[in-house]
C-alpha cells in the first residue's frame, strides 16, 4: 500500500506509467526473482504474455518495449530514454537480449512476446505473465503480475496482502475525515500531517527530494516547450507547444493572451514530452503527468512568492489527496477510466493549489471534492492506443477545472453538501460499473469513432 509523497510522484519515462512503467518494474522484479532463485545462469529463453489493456493499447503505449527493457534490467528511473530505440533494434537484429543486463539469451519479439487480446485475467484488466525456460525447454519460474496504475506492480500472491500491511505513521489515515480530523486536533495543515508522516518513514531529506522531483517536472515542461516536430506514432501528431510557446511571446501584453495560456503551455509541454518517451514524473500517472505540474507552475509564474515552501506544500498536499485515491478507489484507467487519472490528477492539483493560495484544510478538501464531482464518468478512449488523443488536451482541461476549483471553494468557509469520501467512492462504483471498452483498451468511443490514419 502506498503511504508516501514518493510513492504516487515516481520519475520515470512515457507514454505510460501502467502501461510503460509497470512493465519495466514486473521485467526487473522477474530478473531479481531469478536471480535470487540461482535461475539466471540456467535461463535460455523468456516468454512474456500480457493480457487486457496491456495487450489491446500495449503497441500504442509501448509496453512491448518496455517489457523487453525491463528484462534487461534497465528501471524506469535511470534509463535513458535514447537509448531505448537502440535496444529494442538490437534485440530485432539479433534475435537476443542481455537479460539482467549480464546473460544473452534467445528472444524473437513475435513468438516471446505475446499480445491475448481476447483474454482479461480476473484480478486486474492490467495483467502480464513471464517465464524463464532453460536448455531442454523446460518452464523454470513463471511469475503473474498486475499493474495496478501510477507504476504501482502487485505480483499475484501479493494480491490481497496489500491493504493488510501496517506502516507506523505519525497520523494514519484511510478517509478524508479522518485526515481533516488530524488537522483540527493537532492545529497542523495537509501539508504538515504528509511530512510528519514521510519524517516517521525515515526519509531525512524531504525537502531536497521534492525539488528533485520538481527539478525533473520542470525540465520536462521545458523540454517540451523546446521540442517541435511530429510525435511517433500512426497519428504523425504534430507537437504544438514550441508554437504555443512562440505566440505567448510574440503577444506578450496582448488583451488576447491572458495566464491560462500559460497553464495550457505547461500542460500540453509535459504530456506532448510524455507521448514522445520522455522523461517524466507520474503524477500520479503518466497518461496524466501534465495536470499537476501546469498548476503549479502557473502558481510559481503568476502567485507565488516563497517557490521552495510553496513546492513542497503543493506537492505534499496533493499527495495526501491522492493516496487516499489510490487506496479506497483507484488510479488506473484500465480499470476505472481516466476519471482515474485526469480526475485524480485534477482532484490532487486542486488540493494542493488550495493549499498554497492560503485555504483551510476545510477549503482545500473542497476543492479536491470539486476537481473529481466534475471528472466523473470521464473515459479512456485513446485513438489508436496513443496516449496522444484526447490524452494530451484532456491535461490541459484538468488543469483548467483544477483551479477553477480551487476559485469556488476559496470563495467558501469550507463548508459544502458533497464531501470528498463520498467522491472516492462514486468515482471507484461508477469505474466499476463502466463498460471495459471505455476503459484503456481502444475499442468505444473517440477510439473507433475517429480514424487514426
Amino acid at each position: 500500500m502506498a503511504h508516501s509523497i514518493f510513492d504516487l510522484f515516481k520519475i520515470g519515462v512515457g507514454p505510460s506509467s501502467s502501461h510503460t512503467v509497470g512493465p519495466m518494474v514486473a521485467g526487473n522484479r522477474f530478473v531479481a526473482t531469478l536471480q535470487s532463485k540461482e535461475l539466471l545462469i540456467h535461463t535460455t529463453r523468456v516468454r512474456i504474455d500480457l493480457y487486457g489493456s496491456l495487450a489491446l493499447t500495449g503497441k500504442g503505449h509501448a509496453t512491448d518495449t518496455a517489457c523487453i527493457v525491463g528484462l534487461m534490467s534497465q528501471a524506469p528511473n535511470t534509463v535513458d530514454p535514447d537509448n531505448i530505440a537502440k535496444y529494442i533494434t538490437h534485440v530485432k537484429n539479433h534475435g537476443e537480449l542481455i537479460l539482467g543486463g549480464k546473460r544473452n539469451i534467445d528472444f524473437n519479439i513475435d513468438n516471446d512476446l505475446r499480445l491475448n487480446l481476447n483474454e482479461f485475467l480476473p484480478q486486474h484488466a492490467n495483467g502480464m505473465r513471464i517465464c524463464a525456460f532453460d536448455i531442454h525447454n523446460n518452464a523454470i519460474l513463471t511469475r503473474r503480475y498486475f499493474s495496478v496504475g501510477g507504476g504501482f506492480i502487485v505480483e499475484e500472491s501479493e494480491i490481497g496482502k496489500q491493504q493488510s500491511q501496517q506502516v507506523d505513521l505519525a497520523y494514519a489515515y484511510d478517509s478524508a475525515r479522518e485526515l481533516l480530523s488530524h488537522c483540527e486536533q493537532q492545529n497542523m495543515s495537509i501539508s504538515q500531517i504528509m511530512l510528519a508522516n514521510e519524517k516517521r518513514l525515515g526519509r531525512d531529506n524531504i525537502t531536497a527530494d521534492i525539488m528533485q522531483i520538481w527539478q525533473v517536472m520542470e525540465g520536462c515542461i521545458a523540454r517540451g516547450i523546446k521540442t517541435g516536430g511530429v510525435l511517433p506514432g500512426s497519428l504523425k501528431l504534430k507537437r504544438r507547444a514550441k508554437q504555443m510557446h512562440q505566440h505567448l511571446l510574440d503577444n506578450e501584453g496582448c488583451k488576447t493572451v491572458d495566464s491560462i495560456d500559460w497553464l495550457n503551455l505547461f500542460a500540453m509541454a509535459t504530456n506532448e514530452e510524455n507521448a514522445a518517451g520522455g522523461r517524466v514524473v507520474t503524477a500520479p500517472t503518466n497518461g496524466a503527468a501534465g495536470v499537476i505540474p501546469a498548476v503549479l507552475a502557473w502558481y510559481l509564474k503568476f502567485h507565488s512568492e516563497d517557490d521552495e515552501q510553496a513546492i513542497v506544500d503543493f506537492m505534499a498536499t496533493s499527495a495526501a489527496i491522492g493516496l487516499l485515491y489510490h487506496r479506497n478507489a483507484s488510479i488506473s484507467a484500465a480499470e476505472v477510466g481516466c476519471q482515474g487519472e485526469i480526475g485524480v490528477a485534477c482532484s490532487m492539483a486542486a488540493a494542493g493549489l488550495a493549499a498554497v493560495m492560503g485555504g483551510t484544510p476545510l477549503q482545500v478538501e473542497n476543492a479536491a471534492e470539486i476537481g473529481m464531482e466534475h471528472n466523473l464518468g470521464l473515459t479512456c478512449d485513446p485513438i489508436d492506443g496513443l496516449v496522444q488523443v484526447p490524452c494530451i488536451e484532456r491535461n490541459t482541461m484538468g488543469a483548467v477545472k483544477a483551479i477553477n476549483a480551487v476559485k469556488l471553494a476559496l470563495q467558501n468557509d469550507g463548508s459544502h453538501h458533497v464531501h470528498l469520501d463520498e467522491v472516492i467512492e462514486t468515482m471507484h462504483q461508477t469505474g466499476l460499473d463502466m463498460m471495459s471498452k471505455y476503459k484503456e483498451t481502444s475499442l468505444g468511443g473517440l477510439a473507433i469513432n475517429v480514424v487514426a490514419c
